[in-house]
């Protein structure tokens, strides 16, 4: 037979130290170690619930769950119930396995050797580009237009001429 935990002790503490709340999954057993995890059935309706022993029941009742454990079972309308109570042994298999092979597909790296010329491609457009940058700017070096440099030539004259002119005064 099977009861639960009183709204009243909520927030009580419990034979392991814990406090009591009523939406844990925990229960109160007469034998069983405290921590041990428990699978609790109710035979009526077939539904189960996995809790932890946190406290000790006095009584007649075999275990007392949490309102939540109590929930999950379906034992809140009629208060008591007929449960079967077992130790819950988890599995130690791997979660979640997958049971079928998965094949990966072979990737090829591009493996290069020490001696060969890796030159990425971003940095062979741009040394392409400044060959020839280079070249047109050989081309020209030394050969500027006649009319520029009478230009520039001039102005810097002006210029000389009004920083002297600005000094006497």
């Amino acid at each position: 037979m099977a009861s639960y935990y009183s709204n009243r002790l909520h927030g009580r503490r419990m034979s392991d130290g814990t406090r009591y709340h009523r939406d844990s999954l925990i229960c109160a057993h007469k034998k069983y170690e405290l921590g041990t995890m428990l699978k609790v059935t109710n035979i009526k309706n077939g539904k189960s619930v996995v809790v932890r022993v946190a406290d000790r029941c006095s009584g007649h009742r075999i275990i007392d769950l949490s309102y939540a454990a109590a929930k999950e079972i379906g034992i809140i309308r009629a208060g008591v119930a007929m449960v079967r109570v077992e130790k819950y042994e988890e599995e130690k298999g791997v979660p979640f396995r997958n049971e079928k092979k998965i094949e990966l597909p072979e990737l090829d790296y591009e493996i290069t050797e020490k001696d060969d010329d890796f030159t990425p491609e971003w940095m062979r457009n741009s040394t392409e580009q400044s060959k020839t940058n280079s070249k047109k700017g050989k081309e020209h070096k030394g050969k500027e237009p006649k009319d520029k440099k009478h230009k520039e030539n001039k102005k810097h004259k002006e210029h000389k001429e009004h920083n002297k002119k600005n000094k006497k005064q």
